[in-house]
């Protein structure tokens, strides 16, 4: 019997509370630092407890997960403690396609592939020097914000960046991704894609609430001028948002065309869940300045089923629902290699 298999943090809950109520058995890679939190919950049948989640890739754990017939679903902490080399080694099916993560984790391949699917994109720059207007800096890879800064000088990031290397936030060595901030308001635009039914869905918006950075519009103007502590924007949690309907079919545009520049860049394409993430400006127009090729946290906020899948299945679905439903159309129709690599 076909079970599914994720690590035990970032959206985990939802992907076997979603398996479960698919009818597939469903198995955590668990630290053991996390194991009493986790066993709160009745329907993850069976524990893998590790050290860290890098013993995923251990043989002792690779044939555990052999024997339950798993089907791995990656996320963001996978992202986060592993190499693209680490990745694409691992054995277990996992879902979607595993070769398209290290198109997320390098930034300069992040670019490449939403400029292919012709997403609009800020502009980026190259070196601290060539810093004109107001820029985020970011890290490479899934790192929820944390380490992030905006500068309007390149003295101004050389003095951040410093300050961060001093706090130990960042490594000295550590390669920083420039681009011009792109204003308005923020809209994370979740989609699903099925090579099964070769059709996009639109799941849902989600806005992320990153510390400290919003907690600065609570304290006073002349107080923060004062204040050496650069504001982190590390995640803390995400709220649900609707969008103007009139501002769905640019969404599912935009969906489709990077499904389809992602089938022509990195095969076998975008399967599975993944995010288009940007900002509306006054006009209702959208930049986009990330993707995120997996399921994202921000789907959480959507565990009883988002409005729009409403719409579409007449029933509440989660994402990690509509996954574990994916799975299981592929393994009764013989097309789990369809849906895994």
């Amino acid at each position: 019997m076909t079970s599914v298999a994720t690590l035990g943090s970032h959206c985990s809950l939802q992907v076997l509370k979603g398996a479960k109520d698919e009818g597939l058995k469903t198995i955590l890679i668990c630290e053991k630092k996390r194991e009493r939190l986790y066993k709160r919950f009745p329907f993850i049948d069976e524990f893998i407890m590790v050290d860290s989640f890098k013993e995923l890739l251990d043989q002792k754990c690779q044939i555990i997960l052999e024997q339950n017939d798993a089907v791995l679903i990656p996320h963001g902490t996978l992202i986060a403690q592993m190499s693209s080399e680490e990745i694409e080694s691992i054995k277990t099916p996992v879902f979607g396609n595993k070769w398209i993560l290290r198109w997320e984790s390098d930034r300069t391949m992040k670019e490449n592939l939403m400029r292919e699917a012709g997403l609009p994109v800020p502009k980026p720059v190259n070196n601290p020097n060539e810093i004109e207007n107001l820029v985020i800096v970011k890290r490479q890879g899934a790192a929820g914000g944390k380490g992030y800064f905006m500068a309007s000088s390149e003295k101004e990031y050389h003095a951040k960046r410093e300050q961060l290397i001093k706090d130990g936030t960042i490594s000295n060595d550590e390669t920083l991704y420039i681009q011009e901030y792109a204003a308005g308001v923020l809209a994370y635009l979740q989609f699903f894609y099925s090579p099964l039914r070769e059709e996009l869905e639109f799941f849902g918006v989600d806005q992320r609430h990153e510390s400290d950075i919003e907690g600065l519009a609570r304290i006073p103007s002349n107080t923060q001028l004062t204040m050496d502590k650069v504001p982190s924007f590390n995640v803390i949690g995400n709220s649900p948002l609707v969008l103007r309907e009139s501002l769905l079919e640019q969404a599912y545009t935009m969906g489709d065309d990077f499904v389809q520049a992602s089938n022509r860049l990195v095969k076998p394409g975008m399967n599975g869940p993944f995010c288009i993430e940007g900002v509306y400006d006054e006009n209702a127009k959208f930049t986009s300045f990330e993707f995120s090729a997996r399921i994202v946290a921000g789907t959480n906020i959507y565990m009883d089923g988002s409005p729009y899948y409403s719409l579409l299945y007449g029933e509440s679905l989660s994402m990690g629902r509509r996954i574990a439903r994916e799975i299981k159309i592929a393994r009764n129709t013989g097309k789990l290699d369809k849906i895994t690599t």
